[in-house]
């Protein structure tokens, strides 16, 4: 394949600069702009051009043109150095700082080690591909609205007439119908003694994840988190100034948490074990017989459970989900549910969180979360009208994982077809929408799964996610979302069995 002008320009201008890749994150670090390590290793290899921002930036780093970089015969600045850290002083003497020093602004260094892949680089490259035209099947995120999932007509009329009554700020912990729909909802699952005053309505499950994490975490401790996991669990734990430590859930057990492993794993340091039940990325859901080992691995250590129940009403096959809430009466709980995938409302943001068991056991803690919750005012308040009605009455998703629903006719024809590819193995999910197939290290020699990410999307024009991005270290592994309709799923999956018939890494 031959190179493309922007790579041999990218890698002529270094070579005369003296600059390897790494000179480049540093340069970019010190300008207080951020350069990803793998994005700068595509754009070196010719895999990938940048988009417009970043494109500027190289160029300033380089001391050249934007539009030489891309191949253009205009002059190249060569006699230019690049962008220095100084300026010529003025008359009015800068303060706090060292004289003539142009101040830079840096990111925050908690962040120094949070990702959160779902969205990473070849989304980025993606937006550039179609950004030019190109059109990209994206198997990446699970947003149901996109792939004709219509939220039920009943909660779009009940939104639209409480519009005007929902314009002011509600109660910080959510609408007093909603937490009341939410209490019954707990009660139906058989979670213990949850009050009114224990429910924290937020945008989204997303959202709440990081208000507990901040009200719980102190620098140092250590949060239990399965992988492969959803990373926002492990980003927030990073971001509160705690330590994920990961436990593994097994394939060859259909993706079930290994407890031997989460044994372990426990040191003092271990505040609380988190579950993802159904999980997101495996699609598995966890017995009430693991449930109960995990109650008593939390009970022997005095340990919090968080348990992230967002697909508790996508289960298929016949399978129940339990909350694990229900079995731990005498231990401190947070159960962590919404609205978003059951009623198809992603981009409304509502979720909640349940406080239960034995709230003797974290007073204080739970007046943290109080805090937190008093911080941010309260959450969507037009979302929190809908949850009465959405949680009464016919649960329209029940429809979609019946034996003839479009998901669960999905989820047959994906993993079907992903079992008649040459090289990949997968375990068939019980629940959500996703699916975590596996690839045969000897025959494709997978050892960097975002290489293989953004092969798959340039060459194939398929988006999936790789199982880094859910820290998963095995490579070889990537989530897709079955919600596209089974058309657009065999034209991706199509092209995954042609890629795979000739890519080797």
């Amino acid at each position: 394949m031959a190179q493309s002008p922007f790579a041999a320009r990218l890698q002529e201008a270094m070579a005369q600069r003296g600059y390897k890749q790494v000179d480049l994150l540093r340069l970019a670090d010190e300008r207080g702009q951020r350069l990803g390590k793998s994005q700068v290793s595509q754009y070196v290899s010719g895999k990938t051009t940048p988009r417009a921002e970043t494109l500027a930036l190289l160029a300033d780093l380089l001391g050249t043109s934007e539009s030489w970089l891309l191949g253009a015969e205009d002059e190249r600045l060569s006699d230019q150095e690049p962008a220095q850290d100084h300026v010529t002083p003025t008359d009015s003497k800068p303060t706090n700082r060292k004289e003539g020093v142009m101040r830079k602004f840096k990111k925050s260094s908690k962040l120094d080690y949070v990702s959160y892949d779902v969205r990473g680089p070849a989304l980025d490259e993606a937006h550039r591909m179609e950004e030019d035209g190109i059109h990209i099947l994206k198997l990446n995120i699970g947003n149901p609205a996109p792939f004709g999932f219509r939220t039920p007509d009943e909660v779009v009329l009940d939104m639209a007439t409480q519009l005007r009554e929902t314009e002011g700020y509600s109660d910080s912990r959510g609408l007093w119908s909603a937490r009341k729909a939410i209490m019954q909802y707990d009660q139906i699952k058989g979670i213990p003694n949850v009050t009114m005053s224990d429910i924290y309505t937020g945008n989204g499950v997303s959202d709440l994840i990081n208000l507990v994490m901040q009200a719980m975490v102190e620098t140092g401790d250590e949060i239990l988190v399965p992988s492969p996991d959803y990373p926002l669990w492990t980003a927030c734990v990073t971001l509160a100034g705690g330590h994920a430590v990961h436990y593994l859930c097994d394939e060859q057990a259909e993706w079930l948490p290994d407890l031997d492993d989460m044994r372990a794993k426990i040191t003092p340091n271990t505040k609380a074990i988190v579950i993802i039940n159904p999980n997101n990325p495996t699609g598995a859901l966890y017995p009430c017989e693991i449930l109960e080992e995990i109650v008593e691995i939390a009970r022997e250590h005095q340990l919090i459970i968080l348990s992230d129940e967002i697909y508790d009403r996508l289960v298929m096959d016949g399978g129940e989900h339990v909350s694990i809430a229900s079995l731990a009466p005498d231990l401190f709980c947070i159960t962590f549910n919404g609205l978003s995938k059951s009623h198809m409302i992603a981009g409304w943001r509502i979720g909640w969180i349940s406080i239960s068991g034995n709230k003797r056991l974290g007073r204080d803690l739970m007046e943290g979360i109080n805090v937190m919750s008093n911080m941010r005012l309260c959450s969507n308040v037009p979302a929190q009208s809908i949850v009465q009605t959405a949680l009464g009455g016919h649960q329209s998703v029940k429809d979609y994982v019946v034996p003839g629903g479009r998901v669960r006719n999905q989820r047959d024809f994906v993993y079907e077809r992903l079992c008649q590819i040459d090289g990949v193995s997968v375990v068939k999910p019980k629940a959500a929408f996703y699916i975590f197939p596996r690839l045969d290290p000897e025959k494709f020699n997978i050892t960097d799964d975002t290489q293989f990410q953004l092969d798959l999307l340039q060459e194939q024009r398929v988006l999936i996610v790789p199982g880094k991005g859910f820290n998963w270290e095995k490579p070889g592994y990537f989530r897709i979302v079955y919600l596209p309709r089974r058309a657009i799923l065999g034209e991706a999956l199509d092209k995954l069995e042609n890629f795979l018939r000739y890519y080797r890494q």
